[in-house]
């Protein structure tokens, strides 16, 4: 039965199962850190929120890309770094405008939600835990998952900072942490993914 490609077909139910399940939970983190960020006056909540709606972005593309080519899972996963570099500079551009007109950013939302996002996040990379020497996508999902753990905690910090000092700066760090690690995930998976297209375009 060693042709019967079963262990692919097992391998690819395993891995849209393990992606649609972490692309459920950013989806539904970005949706409560988004507004809670906004509402709590938060650069940090609202980095690490879009850090969540990038993953999910990652997460989508790479359920795409499950069963095809790795030709198709490289140029997906290269998708998904344009995306996550133009999110963090998105990121960045908001720090920069609340650096100009100030914030008084609410240490107490930032720490609960940051709390709740940390758990979320550390489902998520013990679901993908398995996966990470996987295929690019796979590959990608992981970094991007392991990069929201740092992020969560960064975001906690964040909240005990301000409170402690009483001072927006902590928070507006965190999140210029926040987009750097964004951006620096999103070129990482981009040198990946132009590395696998090259190895398959070699084999062609």
């Amino acid at each position: 039965m060693s042709g019967c490609g079963c262990e692919i077909e097992i391998r690819n139910r395993e891995q849209s199962r393990v992606l649609t399940v972490l692309l459920a939970i950013n989806g539904v983190m970005f949706i409560a850190e988004i507004i809670a960020g906004i509402i709590g006056d938060s650069t940090a909540l609202i980095a690490d929120s879009l850090d969540m709606l990038a993953d999910a972005t990652v997460y989508a593309i790479g359920l795409y890309a499950v069963g095809r080519s790795l030709l198709v899972k490289a140029k997906a996963a290269h998708i998904s770094g344009i995306f996550q570099i133009l999110l963090g500079l998105g990121v960045l551009f908001d720090i920069v405008r609340r650096f100009i007109v100030g914030s008084e950013p609410e240490s107490m939302m930032m720490m609960a939600v940051g709390v709740v996002a940390l758990f979320a996040n550390s489902i998520c990379l013990m679901l993908i835990y398995k996966h990470r020497q996987g295929e690019v996508h796979m590959r990608a999902s992981w970094i991007f998952s392991k990069n929201d753990v740092i992020a969560n905690l960064g975001v906690i910090c964040a909240g005990v900072l301000v409170a402690w000092l009483d001072s927006p700066w902590p928070d507006l760090v965190i999140g210029l942490v926040i987009a750097m690690l964004v951006v620096r995930g999103g070129v990482h998976i981009i040198k990946d993914a132009n590395g696998e297209k090259e190895v398959q375009r070699s084999k062609a």
